[in-house]
């Protein structure tokens, strides 16, 4: 391992099965023959992206389950998650436990390198999707014993990959081995690296109108990136508010899972709904002038 990721503060470790996982999706997406993808097919997966990735992660896990922006059933709650699992990241308690202690590193001075992003694109790729961490002490992280403990996330997190490769069967057998290729490998494929280019470029370029003080990590907005990721690309936002739901604070940020968060609530799917109003982090300190960070900068 890099002498750069050693820490004291837990094991980080190159992940087999996490490495072994992505590859399985990236390489046979090189053999989709696009001509073939049909007009059906594209709907299915721009549904499977709808209900995955923005009900399914950017709601459900993200903001609703990790932040306790809003409050639901627990159906909702365990349908959102499943959900998630079929974005073919990986199991849901895994996902939650490493947010946890990136939001709790990222938030002090003494953030080990793993967890910060002064390193280049190539760097952060081999860090990010080929390694894992594993805390010195998980006491310290103040995860929910509710959520650590929940039987449907445990089982879940066990079980990941044999809902993802039964939704491929299933579509093997209705589409064919072309859309399944396209529908599951491409589409877990395209999650994948998404999540982690939004994740560093986020933190690395764009806007910023709040500095976190006492945080080797701030976040930046990206107007192109939230649109393309559910908002999940206006990070300097997400710092500054992080229990709220909203993740946009102008008009020109469109973030597509407040939409769906507001519609819900007017359903009566979801209540006490958190907002940036009177929700500013107490470390977050608003900026006289928006910091601007470029790649070139």
């Amino acid at each position: 391992m890099s002498k750069s990721l050693k820490t004291d503060k837990g094991i980080v470790s190159f992940s087999i099965s996490k490495t072994l996982w992505m590859y399985a999706m990236i390489i046979p997406s090189f053999f989709i023959d696009w001509s073939a993808i049909t007009a059906q097919v594209l709907i299915v997966f721009s549904l499977l992206i709808l209900f995955t990735i923005g009900i399914g992660h950017s709601i459900g896990l993200h903001r609703g389950v990790i932040h306790k922006s809003f409050k639901s059933s627990k159906l909702f709650r365990n349908i959102s998650i499943y959900l998630f699992v079929l974005t073919g990241m990986g199991g849901p308690l895994n996902w939650l436990k490493q947010h946890y202690y990136r939001d709790y590193w990222q938030n002090r001075k003494d953030c080990p390198r793993y967890f910060r992003y002064q390193h280049s694109l190539i760097t952060d790729y081999w860090w990010n999707l080929h390694f894992s961490f594993e805390p010195t002490n998980i006491d310290l992280y103040n995860i929910p014993q509710e959520d650590l403990n929940d039987g449907w996330f445990k089982f879940l997190n066990k079980t990941w990959i044999l809902h993802n490769l039964t939704l491929m069967v299933i579509f093997l057998l209705i589409f064919g081995l072309n859309a399944t290729l396209f529908l599951c490998f491409f589409r877990s494929a395209l999650v994948i690296l998404g999540h982690w280019y939004i994740g560093y470029a986020s933190h690395k370029y764009g806007y910023a109108r709040h500095e976190i003080k006492d945080a080797d990590e701030s976040g930046y907005n990206d107007v192109l990136l939230g649109l393309i990721s559910f908002g999940e690309g206006f990070h300097n936002n997400h710092h500054s508010y992080p229990t709220s739901a909203k993740f946009s604070s102008r008009w020109y940020e469109v973030d597509f899972s407040w939409m769906i968060v507001w519609t819900l609530q007017k359903l009566g799917i979801v209540s006490e709904v958190k907002t940036q109003t009177d929700n500013l982090k107490e470390t977050a300190i608003t900026t006289k002038v928006t910091i601007w960070r470029f790649p070139w900068s």
